[in-house]
């Protein structure tokens, strides 16, 4: 037993490993070869940047519940709550996420209707309102009508809250620049005729505009895996700067982690160590977790140890595990 337990542990000290890399949007296209299964991408560089919304704003803002494993629909018109500052303008949708039941897998849906569509972004704030994570609105992808869904843009969120909050809240917007864009969608007769193997008619395909109402989904579900970002920090401030999460991620077939901007650190600039009392606190927690047998828990706070630069804190995590009995 004691032995499975080891492996068991260092497995996901191993996924653990992966290198974390943040996802900045530029002004790049990406262009798939033939055959190879990476789509063609086009990131734009107009909202590639969070908004910097005041924190009076935000608390003004009706935050609306969603529990794991729920869905949301919300029609966002005249009568929904409004944000008019910089470039975010019209409707936009606010949610309160539990923090405490571990990691949230989130689709949000945007449906395309009459040729119209609302061109959805997303910043995440944790429990204190520090942004965190910043999906722009190339982030979530046109999605072709199947039989149980029609046209829609469509993005997948995978959020790990830090320990110790008990929600975390998501921000969704449109902006003036996705107000001048709109969405290629694909002919229906194009779509059916690909479907059964038939030649596809040479016929041009229709546009969605972009508008400041529309039609939203929001589903949510608990996440066995950890989730791509971490929201909330132990040592978080207002000052904080949300990762930025682009569809490039869509090239790799690897496992990529991300990581939130205040503690992403480059190659050329290595992680500082941690303070010795900071250090101290998190060997401490990591002992009396495996100690109860929360090896889940134990993970988290090695994984936020090392994101904060502490040298000791896997050395005191395995010692632990093989000290286990």
């Amino acid at each position: 037993m004691k032995k499975k337990l080891l492996s068991l542990c260092l497995s996901a000290l191993l996924y653990n490993v992966i290198p974390a890399v943040s996802y900045a949007a530029s002004d790049t296209t990406i262009t798939n070869k033939s055959g190879s299964g990476i789509e063609t991408i086009d990131i734009e560089t107009s909202n590639a940047v969070a908004p910097a919304l005041s924190l009076s704003t935000l608390q003004k803002l009706q935050w609306q519940p969603i529990n794991t494993h729920g869905t949301q629909s919300m029609v966002l018109n005249s009568s929904s709550q409004q944000i008019n500052d910089g470039h975010v303008q019209g409707a936009i949708a606010a949610f309160a996420l539990p923090a405490n039941q571990g990691s949230l897998e989130i689709t949000l849906t945007s449906l395309i209707k009459d040729k119209q569509v609302y061109s959805p972004n997303v910043l995440v704030f944790d429990e204190q309102l520090h942004p965190a994570a910043f999906y722009p609105s190339h982030y979530f992808r046109y999605q072709q009508p199947g039989i149980m869904s029609t046209d829609r843009l469509e993005g997948v969120l995978k959020l790990t809250p830090a320990l110790g909050q008990q929600r975390i809240y998501l921000l969704i917007y449109t902006t003036r620049p996705d107000l001048q864009t709109s969405t290629q969608m694909v002919d229906p007769a194009k779509a059916y005729a690909k479907g059964i193997g038939n030649s596809v008619p040479n016929i041009p395909d229709p546009v969605a505009r972009h508008t400041e109402t529309g039609s939203l989904t929001l589903k949510v579900q608990s996440e066995s895996n950890t989730g791509n970002i971490l929201i909330g920090q132990v040592f978080s401030s207002p000052e904080t700067k949300p990762v930025t999460v682009g569809s490039i991620q869509a090239i790799s077939t690897s496992p990529v982690r991300t990581t939130p901007a205040n503690v992403a650190q480059s190659a050329a600039s290595p992680v500082k160590p941690v303070l010795n009392d900071t250090e101290q606190y998190f060997n401490d927690a990591i002992t009396r977790a495996i100690s109860h047998g929360d090896i889940d828990k134990a993970l988290k706070l090695l994984d936020e140890a090392e994101r904060l630069g502490s040298p000791t804190a896997r050395k005191t995590f395995i010692k632990m595990i093989k000290n286990k009995k």
